[in-house]
Parts: C-alpha cells; sequence; structure tokens
C-alpha cells in the first residue's frame, strides 16, 4: 500500500503541482505574440502616417520654428535599449538550465538599462517642451504620440521585468517553471525593434 502511496504523494506535492512542462506552444505564448502583433500594428499606422503627413504638408519639412532633432541624445538611447535584450535573453536560457543567478543578473540589468532609457527620454522631452508642445503643430502631435506610445510600453515591459525580478529573488523560477520569462522576453524584444523604426522615422528622416 504505501509503495502505490508514494507515487502519488509525490506528483502532488508543491514543486511538482506548479511545475510547467514544455509542451509545445503554450496559449501565453500565442496570446502573447498576437498581443505583439496587435501593438506591431499599432505602431505601423502610427509611423505611416507620419510619412503620409509629411509628404502631404508640402515640400518643407519640418514645419517653420522647428529645427531638425538632434541626434546624439537619440544615438545614446538607442545605445542603452537595443542592448537590454541581450541580458534578458542571457536570462531566459540561464533559467532554461536552472541557472537561477543569471536569471536575477539578466533581469536587473535589463531594468536598469530600460530605467535609463525613460531616463533619457524624460530628459529629451524637458528640451522639446521648450520648443514645442503637442498642440504646437503636426509635428509636435506627431512626435510626442509616437515616442510617448513608445515610451508607454516601455514603462509597462519594465514592470514586467520588475516583477519578474521579484518574483525570481524569491525562487519562483526554476528550469522547469520559466513561461513567464519567456513571454516577458518576447515582449521587450519587440519593444527594442519598434524603437529602430521610430529612430528613423522621426529622428533620421528628417535629415535625408
Amino acid at each position: 500500500m504505501t509503495s502505490l502511496i508514494e507515487p502519488f504523494e509525490e506528483a502532488t506535492r508543491p514543486p511538482a503541482l506548479t511545475a510547467e512542462l514544455p509542451v509545445g506552444r503554450t496559449r501565453g505564448w500565442w496570446g502573447m505574440v498576437l498581443f505583439v502583433t496587435t501593438e506591431a500594428t499599432l505602431f505601423a499606422t502610427l509611423l505611416g502616417s507620419y510619412f503620409y503627413l509629411r509628404f502631404q504638408y508640402g515640400p518643407q519639412w519640418l514645419p517653420p520654428g522647428i529645427a531638425k532633432p538632434e541626434l546624439l541624445k537619440p544615438l545614446i538611447m538607442t545605445g542603452v535599449l537595443l542592448p537590454s535584450s541581450l541580458p534578458v535573453m542571457w536570462a531566459e536560457r540561464g533559467i532554461r538550465k536552472g541557472q537561477r543567478w543569471r536569471l536575477r543578473i539578466g533581469l536587473l540589468a535589463t531594468l536598469i538599462m530600460g530605467s535609463t532609457f525613460l531616463a533619457l527620454q524624460g530628459m529629451e522631452y524637458a528640451s522639446k517642451l521648450k520648443m514645442f508642445t503637442i498642440r504646437t503643430n503636426v509635428y509636435g502631435s506627431l512626435f510626442y504620440t509616437i515616442t510617448g506610445f513608445h515610451g508607454t510600453h516601455v514603462t509597462v515591459g519594465l514592470l514586467m521585468v520588475g516583477w519578474l525580478l521579484a518574483a525570481a529573488l524569491r525562487g519562483s523560477f526554476g528550469r522547469r517553471r520559466h513561461e513567464r520569462v519567456r513571454l516577458t522576453a518576447i515582449y521587450w524584444h519587440f519593444v527594442d525593434l519598434v524603437w529602430v523604426g521610430i529612430l528613423f522615422t522621426v529622428y533620421l528622416s528628417t535629415r535625408l
């Protein structure tokens, strides 16, 4: 009788009940991919609207009174945000091997880099608001809508990463339990990729 009960007890212990077995693509994975696809469509619409309004505006772009955006700060922001995908990728691969220390360090690095990006964006807004606002003209509306929408996504991503880090410090993830890490990594890679399109559209295309 004892030999029959032991397997049941083993299967119903907390670690066994909470273990996430990798069986193909989970519903969470498909849900995140669908969400990212929807958000990518919204960003594509915003960037497409930028070029449409730009070419409808007339031969002179930018509007009078607005100088071409400086590139130094956006390039620094790019140098901070894009590499932030590397530590989260490193963290995800580490937890798949059961290396919780890699998960914690990688998430912390991503959190710091993403927060630095937002701080730099705040500094840029502080200087831009002295020259134009979202109501000044069509360029102001486009600039703050596109960059602000992306900044909101970065903030959401940081909240997700911060939650993962707090859970990781409690030992909530392991070699067989890391689905939420994978989903957050997908979202963060998306946020980084979108910034490339914004950099070209809002900052670089004005100099072409």
